[in-house]
């Protein structure tokens, strides 16, 4: 039975509140995790518990952990995650670029000595719902695809986001993976026994399967944007380069093509990179953000293929899955919840979600 939206992002709230998080940055943390599941974004929501408690029992993740400012100018700051969960450091970078930027035109936040944060599209959509371009990337926590041509794992799912307002309640907002697929999906897959369809990951020996414990357990990859090199996957792999010199070179995390990545002691010392943009800086809000919102209308007008199956703009997904989910509740899956019931068990959280 879905639960209420509000019950679900309470559960999640009364876990992290049980695994020791101060109040404020559980609020905030089950605020961004709810957002996704609201939004259908399941991959990055509830569905990440499991591994954020691993994280927490084998000390790579501390529940008290600050973010600080160690470095700024009127139009940047590098801030240090304090080897926590992502979330809270990536909040406070974000809505520190946009302050940033609604003074100065444009700013940059860089965060180090961070963990996994979310879906990345929260971050820019608060940039957005202020009247600002957003953009955001973070680099990853565990190596699972290879580059071009290669056959051995050098890069994570490394995501991308991009948000612009429209002067409507749903602004342009684009979220994806360099990946074929996020991570999250394959997860879900497997916490469900289900398949998964041909093109999302390769064997050890970089041959086609269906297998979601491929590249988590049994050695293989996860595919590059395009898929394979016919398909153009050097592109794919070109972004998560891009990204990763976005949000580990330019913050100094440790890189993810070095050894120690994973063995930090605390955290997974995650690089994150976040942009605002004012579009002030060369018009009026107004004029800028009525072109936004005529512009997606235009692509929406695109006569369709199949009647049924009208042409959307990046968001538009998400604002349908919002509204449905809200009326009829979150839906999670049997497998997912039998996890997350043992977790708030074993942390002497409260269960809500029955």
């Amino acid at each position: 039975m879905p639960a209420p939206y509000a019950t679900h992002r309470a559960q999640m709230k009364a876990i992290l509140l049980a695994w020791g998080m101060p109040e404020d940055n559980a609020q905030t943390t089950a605020d961004i995790l709810s957002w996704a599941d609201l939004h259908g974004v399941d991959s990055h929501g509830m569905s990440m518990l499991p591994g954020y408690d691993r994280l927490r029992r084998n000390g790579r993740a501390k529940m008290d952990a600050r973010p600080k400012i160690v470095k700024e100018t009127p139009i940047s700051a590098l801030v240090d995650g304090g080897g926590g969960l992502g979330h809270v450091p990536a909040h406070f970078a974000m809505q520190t670029a946009i302050d940033k930027a609604k003074a100065s035109g444009m700013a940059i936040a860089a965060v180090r000595n961070s963990a996994h944060f979310g879906a990345t599209g929260y971050y820019t959509l608060m940039a957005a719902k202020q009247g600002l371009i957003g953009m955001a990337c973070t680099s990853a926590s565990g190596i699972q695809v290879a580059p071009t041509f290669g056959k051995e794992a050098k890069l994570g799912t490394d995501p991308w986001s991009f948000a612009a307002p429209s002067g409507e309640d749903n602004p342009f907002l684009l979220d994806m993976a360099t990946t074929t697929v996020a991570a999250g999906r394959i997860r879900n897959k497997a916490n469900e026994g289900q398949q998964c369809p041909p093109g999302w990951v390769l064997s050890k020996d970089g041959l086609p399967s269906t297998d979601p414990l491929e590249a988590r357990e049994k050695g293989g990859f996860l595919t590059s944007l395009g898929g394979s090199p016919e398909n153009s996957s050097y592109k794919g792999y070109g972004l998560a380069a891009m990204v990763n010199i976005l949000a580990s070179c330019l913050s100094g995390s440790t890189l993810v093509t070095d050894p120690e990545h994973t063995k930090k002691p605390q955290g997974m010392d995650i690089g994150h990179f976040f942009m605002a943009i004012n579009p002030t800086l060369f018009r009026e809000s107004d004029e800028f953000q009525n072109d936004v919102a005529r512009f997606c209308n235009d692509l929406r007008s695109t006569k369709p293929v199949d009647p049924a199956q009208p042409v959307m703009v990046a968001g538009d997904p998400q604002w349908k899955n919002a509204a449905r989910r809200m009326e009829e509740g979150i839906p999670v899956g049997p497998g997912l919840l039998g996890q997350v019931r043992q977790i708030a068990q074993a942390s002497a959280a409260p269960w809500l979600l029955d």
